[in-house]
C-alpha cells in the first residue's frame, strides 16, 4: 500500500465514512467512534478534526485555527497532523478538480 500524497491547501477535508466524531460529555474529551471501539482524543486533535466537516478545504481550516489561537504559528503542525489521520484513514479527502 503505497502512503498517500502530502494534502493540497484546496483538499477538502472530513471524518472518514466509517468513524464519527463526537464530545463525550462523561470523559470531558471528544471521541472517534468506529465499529470496533473508540480512540478519545486530545482537546487539540478534537479541536482540528472537528473542522474536517466535508466543506472546508486545508488551507480553510488553517486558516480558522489560527484565528481562533492567533498567538500560535500552527498552520505546519495542522497540516502533519491531519496527514497523518489521513494517513491511517481516519480522515478522507476530497481533491479538487
Amino acid at each position: 500500500m503505497s502512503k498517500p500524497g502530502p494534502l493540497q491547501p484546496d483538499d477538502i477535508l472530513a471524518i472518514a465514512r466509517h468513524m464519527r466524531l463526537q464530545w463525550e460529555k462523561v470523559q470531558d474529551a471528544y471521541v472517534l467512534l468506529y465499529p470496533e471501539g473508540m480512540v478519545e482524543l486530545s482537546e487539540t486533535a478534537g479541536t482540528i478534526l472537528s473542522h474536517c466537516d466535508g466543506i472546508a478545504t486545508l488551507a480553510q481550516i488553517i486558516d480558522t485555527l489560527q484565528q481562533t489561537f492567533p498567538e500560535a504559528e500552527l498552520a505546519d503542525d495542522v497540516r502533519e497532523f491531519l496527514e497523518d489521520m489521513y494517513a491511517k484513514g481516519w480522515v478522507r479527502v476530497e481533491r479538487a478538480g
